[in-house]
């Protein structure tokens, strides 16, 4: 693996990327290898594959899905931090969806690569992005777009007012509330939440998280603002394969739905057996799913039984083996926010 950094456009900062290969050796690599990341050619339709993660957490936990999808397609996948997180500059006052867009543009082009993969609040980054960024083709898996105002009863006043004061505890719980991404333990009262936080906390990712809370404010206070219309993405022409989890919440489905049936270039599918955390678990359908579509496949094309109406991408058709029914207790705990 290769860390390196790329300049961000505004001139403000930089943004630290992983690039794993095909074949590649494993963690290492020099902070010089950014040059080398360009230019080299892919093994599939593309010329590489730029990851883009959700909220509360950093890159590191998509490393595992991006040495999948690069074996699977035979190109270089790059993983960068968002702003405001390890080894990028912190989120800049005016921080915005522009602010990601651009972000997200300038490597595309410093790496050479042409298609992207985005999960939760990296999926609203990158359909931001695909109404002005040129993208081959595009995978997103719950992304968190807002569609006239359907997440507005989702962001609680209460999680902002909790980070400033410092209660990262109460914050977390509010924003496992309103969001619904832990799945059953998302219902429980603020208190069992709060002391869930604590006991978290004790953990890396779980003490990660809580120092990311900061950046969940901004990034869903980006979402907001950005509410758009379904036919604000009507210029989209960027072939995306739009997924998300059976056991994810039914908001993230119901988005893709809608986008699909207006946007002819967007396709919607339902992947069963998947919680919102889908990518950074482990198993390798998500990254079958995703290169299969990367690499031009018939994906886009399969029916499947889906929940709702709408063009639809299917799994079954596609020999992956489906999973009904409700989540073992094993999977059910919390996960990343947006």
């Amino acid at each position: 693996m290769e860390m390196w950094t790329v300049r961000t456009d505004d001139g403000e900062g930089h943004l630290e990327v992983h690039t794993v290969r095909p074949g590649a050796p494993g963690p290492g690599g020099s902070a010089a290898a950014g040059a080398a990341a360009r230019g080299h050619g892919p093994g599939g339709a593309g010329s590489g594959v730029v990851i883009v993660h959700g909220t509360l957490v950093t890159d590191a936990l998509y490393l595992a899905f991006a040495r999948r999808v690069s074996r699977l397609l035979g190109q270089p996948v790059h993983c960068y931090n968002r702003r405001g997180r390890a080894g990028s500059s912190p989120q800049p006052a005016g921080y915005s969806a522009a602010t990601e867009v651009a972000d997200l543009a300038a490597v595309l082009r410093e790496t050479g690569a042409s298609d992207v993969v985005a999960h939760s609040y990296g999926g609203f980054v990158a359909l931001q992005a695909a109404r002005s960024v040129p993208i081959r083709r595009m995978v997103t898996y719950d992304a968190a777009v807002s569609l006239s105002g359907n997440l507005s009863r989702r962001w609680r006043p209460e999680l902002e007012r909790s980070v400033a004061a410092g209660k990262l505890d109460e914050a977390w719980a509010h924003l496992v509330q309103g969001l619904e991404t832990a799945g059953p333990v998302s219902r429980l009262p603020l208190g069992a939440l709060r002391m869930l936080s604590i006991l978290s906390a004790r953990t890396r990712l779980g003490a990660e998280m809580r120092e990311l809370l900061p950046t969940a404010v901004a990034e869903m206070r980006a979402v907001l603002d950005a509410d758009a219309e379904v036919s604000d993405f009507a210029a989209i022409t960027t072939p995306t394969l739009m997924l998300s989890g059976g056991w994810s919440p039914a908001y993230f489905a119901e988005t893709g739905r809608q986008l699909a049936v207006a946007v002819p270039a967007l396709t919607f599918a339902v992947v069963p057996g998947q919680l919102h955390e889908g990518p950074i678990r482990p198993g390798t359908r998500l990254a079958v799913r995703t290169a299969r579509f990367l690499l031009g496949g018939p994906d886009a094309a399969s029916p499947a039984p889906t929940r709702g109406s709408g063009r639809t991408a299917g799994s079954a058709a596609r020999g992956l083996p489906g999973i009904s029914g409700r989540a073992p207790a094993r999977l059910r705990r919390p996960g990343p926010g947006l």
